[in-house]
């Protein structure tokens, strides 16, 4: 098993580790509401996807709780 020639400084491994970013979520319109929503999945504002009504929503689907 090959170990390390030389130390690394808790400086230059925690600068190794520190160097990773998270994507942003897909975020896109709802062609039939036009409300943001993530990519991919059932909109929560009028309970469709992909053209069709996967869930029944509220007639008062313009409050927010």
């Amino acid at each position: 098993m090959a170990l390390p020639k030389y130390k690394v400084s808790k400086s230059r491994g925690r600068m190794r580790r520190a160097h990773w970013k998270l994507s942003a979520p897909g975020i896109v319109k709802c062609p039939r509401c036009q409300k943001m929503k993530l990519a991919h999945r059932i909109c929560k504002h009028c309970g469709y996807y992909d053209g069709k009504q996967v869930i029944e929503m509220d007639v008062e689907s313009g409050s927010d709780k």
